[in-house]
């Protein structure tokens, strides 16, 4: 996308976490802990400049977390985040068939901002688009505006429909 990656990012990976953690009678590691652990790890070590988190994908967390109680986890781990002053940005496929259907809804709650990106088939084209379907606290557009992913990053062109 033409992004230049900063040296101070840290990217893990669920496989990498889970099998370094995993216990010895297959038992599974409480990754939202441990997510909290590492958020925890960089508000020491950075302070102020911990400005930002990135969850890809929420999706890959639900099929690693332990089902009971998961709404409730789901609403202390948004909490924390917001009390941490974190810009957030956590990323959910929503396929139309999936095995995490039954726990879509709460993160519409949750979340104080939701963008969809997905795209429109015409006869001859895939186009591709961002819709801001909800951003607590302020005015936005609701309409669905055309995107280009191009050498220089993301373009947005303009709305679909007008």
């Amino acid at each position: 996308l033409g992004i230049s990656i900063p040296d101070n990012l840290l990217i893990s990976d669920y496989s990498d976490i889970r099998n370094r953690f995993e216990g010895e009678e297959g038992e599974h590691p409480d990754f939202l802990e441990m997510i909290e652990g590492v958020i925890s790890f960089f508000e020491e070590k950075e302070g102020d400049r911990f400005t930002c988190f990135a969850l890809d994908s929420l999706g890959a967390l639900y099929s690693l977390t332990q089902t009971a109680e998961l709404r409730s986890k789901m609403f202390y781990f948004f909490k924390g985040l917001r009390e941490r002053n974190l810009t957030s940005l956590i990323i959910m496929e929503t396929p139309r068939i999936s095995n995490i259907q039954g726990f879509l809804g709460s993160e519409w709650y949750l979340a104080d901002g939701i963008i969809e990106m997905g795209n429109i088939e015409t006869q001859h084209d895939i186009m591709l688009y961002l819709q801001i379907q909800k951003m607590r606290a302020t005015s936005h557009s609701r309409k669905k505006h055309l995107i280009e992913i191009g050498e220089d990053g993301l373009s947005i062109l303009g709305p679909v429909f007008e």
